[in-house]
């Protein structure tokens, strides 16, 4: 997790959430034109999203290229995530996507809304969180090369779950408690960004597993 400017710390929280709402929308047109990209791009892609996630991380001082790099993930994303929904449509429907995605949203909107109001410092998660986001990447990674049971993966998913929540209890707690500038927006986006896009795949994962068996 990226850490925030150390100028004096302020809330601008009206900026904030419409970097986050207009992001969510160059999202969506990415994964509209998602439907016409090969497969052959998805690891290229997916290999320049954990690279634009670096570079933003270098020049998150530098507002007009931390927004653009930015925008450019969260298009990206979009265009990687259609291959990913598509698989989940054509195994367990849309209806249960989108009833995955509503569940999801609710849920991170709840969690964001009770952090903010409790005020509550949930920033004693972060070593926690990310011992637990190394197992899951670990454990993805075998996966690949050693096939897992359908119990064992529906545990992963539900770790995975977990985990993401916590880091959504993380993030907001750590903007509401710490504060924040403008130049942090861009960084802070893609975070709160990251927290809501894999909880609903791991949703996903967990309901896709459980339908196979």
């Amino acid at each position: 997790m990226a850490e925030f400017s150390s100028q004096t710390m302020r809330r601008p929280y009206s900026k904030l959430f419409a970097a986050f709402f207009s992001g969510l929308l160059v999202t969506t047109a990415g994964l509209y034109l998602g439907q016409y990209v090969s497969p052959v791009y998805m690891m290229p892609l997916t290999i320049a999203e954990i690279g634009m996630i670096v570079m933003m991380m270098f020049v998150r001082k530098r507002q007009s290229v931390g927004y653009m790099l930015m925008y450019t993930f969260m298009f990206i994303s979009g265009l990687t995530l259609f291959s990913v929904i598509s698989y989940y449509v054509n195994l367990i429907g849309a209806t249960v996507v989108l009833e995955a995605f509503t569940v999801t949203t609710v849920s991170f909107g709840a969690i964001a809304v009770y952090t903010m109001v409790s005020k509550r410092d949930f920033t004693f998660l972060g070593g926690f969180l990310f011992l637990g986001l190394i197992a899951l990447l670990a454990v993805g990674l075998f996966s690949i090369f050693i096939p897992f049971s359908s119990m064992t993966m529906m545990v992963y998913s539900g770790m995975g779950i977990l985990i993401f929540i916590g880091y959504t209890l993380f993030d907001f707690s750590r903007l509401t408690v710490h504060g924040f500038t403008d130049q942090d927006i861009p960084m802070i986006v893609v975070s709160i960004y990251l927290d809501f896009i894999n909880l609903f795949l791991y949703i996903l994962q967990f309901i896709g597993i459980g339908s196979k068996n």
